[in-house]
């Protein structure tokens, strides 16, 4: 059906999702951006950097969980205000640290109210949404954490260098409260929502799967945990979500130490790389969608999309022989655009298993378990690479980096194949 007939006012929503998920991103990626500055003014060893990532991961990981419950229990429209306004108080509060405590301190209370974009933004596309157009709508919206990595190379560099690396955290701070004002302004459930019209809502509700009071149930988190879908979820997100916090918090630092460059020219290898991801991000929200309209089942066209993506991320394993820098560039643009065609598509796995109202609290499990691989990872990432730094050979540290990123997905694919063959839809007793 054509979206000019049925209406548009979705697509807004997702332009909201959007925003709000490229705003998540920069205030994330700072840290990483400013590493170099950031090691000489506190003194930092890798193994400390590495700390400091795996504390903002645990508190990640806390906040999924917490926050997955909140919102289904308070709804999509408070849960993203409270999330906002925590993350972005405590992006402006990195600017006020004095010492390497103080930055843990900013980057807990971050990791805490950042972790409830995800769950929002996953359950509002399942509120606004029908199944077929879920992944590509997914892959929309989560191509705004592309598009963070995009612009935050562009800018914080800038501003770092013109006003001090205080500036660059308050600044990025101050953009989600912003965009805070038009999501108080814009969004309702659809049902109520005074500029959806008749024909949208019922394109909306075309899967006709849940009872009107579905949103009114609640689910307790034993019950969700002793489900195999479940479990196909969490494996999927514990094995390749450390890899895209490796690339966020990493790639400065490798393309600096390994090719030599400066804060001025490192900032269009990351450029391309988080370019790539944007068009990996729609790319990979688009081809299910193709697929399942050319009369595929929804969970096979998602299966071999997924895949399809986790193949391409393997040659990233041979970036270890990348004398050029572009080559380089190219093999981790490949497997980084992968990633997110990847996570658009996991995430709509969780939709397509799950009713509505326990939605929130399967993306925060299985978030919380990506988390904690992101908590454990930057730790192994850190003392690996103090280790070869101190033989005087850090890139053989990067190598056996990227030999685990290139593995990762397909073990992740054939792991929730395990557990959800059919990814068969879960049905849930409140």
């Amino acid at each position: 059906m054509n979206s000019t007939v049925v209406g548009r006012y979705r697509w807004r929503i997702v332009a909201l999702l959007f925003f709000a998920t490229t705003i998540n991103y920069i205030d994330r990626q700072v840290i990483g951006l400013l590493k170099p500055i950031l090691e000489k003014e506190f003194s930092w060893t890798e193994t400390q950097y590495g700390e400091i990532v795996m504390i903002f991961s645990a508190c990640y990981a806390l906040g999924l969980l917490v926050f997955g419950r909140f919102v289904d229990k308070v709804g999509t429209k408070l849960g993203y205000t409270v999330s906002i306004v925590v993350w972005s108080i405590a992006a402006m509060a990195h600017a006020l640290a004095k010492s390497t405590f103080g930055f843990g301190a900013a980057r807990a209370l971050l990791g805490l109210g950042e972790a409830g974009n995800f769950p929002v933004a996953v359950k509002s596309v399942a509120e606004w949404f029908p199944k077929k157009e879920r992944a590509f709508a997914t892959g929309l919206f989560n191509s705004g954490a592309n598009i963070g990595a995009v612009a935050a190379p562009a800018v914080v560099p800038w501003l770092a260098s013109a006003y001090g690396w205080q500036e660059a955290f308050i600044w990025t701070g101050v953009i989600g409260f912003v965009w805070l004002i038009f999501w108080l302004v814009m969004y309702e459930l659809p049902a109520r929502h005074k500029k959806v019209g008749k024909a949208e809502l019922a394109h909306i509700q075309s899967d006709g799967e849940e009872d009107p009071g579905a949103d009114q149930k609640k689910v307790s988190w034993i019950k969700l945990f002793g489900i195999r879908q479940t479990w196909a979820f969490v494996f999927g997100k514990l094995l390749t979500d450390p890899i895209w916090w490796f690339f966020l918090f990493w790639l400065p630092s490798y393309f600096s130490t390994t090719f030599n460059l400066n804060m001025k020219s490192l900032g269009l290898p990351l450029i391309i790389v988080y370019t790539a991801t944007t068009i990996g991000s729609i790319g990979g929200g688009y081809l299910p969608g193709w697929l399942i309209s050319k009369g595929w089942p929804v969970f096979k066209a998602r299966k071999t999309s997924m895949f399809i993506f986790a193949i391409l991320v393997i040659p990233i394993m041979t970036a270890r022989y990348a004398e050029n820098m572009w080559v380089a560039v190219a093999l981790i643009s490949l497997a980084a655009a992968a990633h997110q065609a990847w996570s658009a598509n996991i995430f709509t796995t969780a939709s397509d298993m799950f009713p509505k109202y326990t939605l929130s609290s399967v993306v925060g499990i299985g978030g919380m378990a990506g988390s904690i691989g992101g908590m454990l990872f930057p730790l192994v990432v850190g003392a690996l690479l103090d280790h070869y730094k101190a033989l005087g050979n850090i890139n053989a540290g990067y190598n056996i980096l990227f030999l685990i990123c290139g593995s990762m997905y397909l073990l992740a694919w054939v792991t929730m194949h395990f557990f959800a063959p059919r990814m068969e839809k879960v049905e849930v007793k409140a």
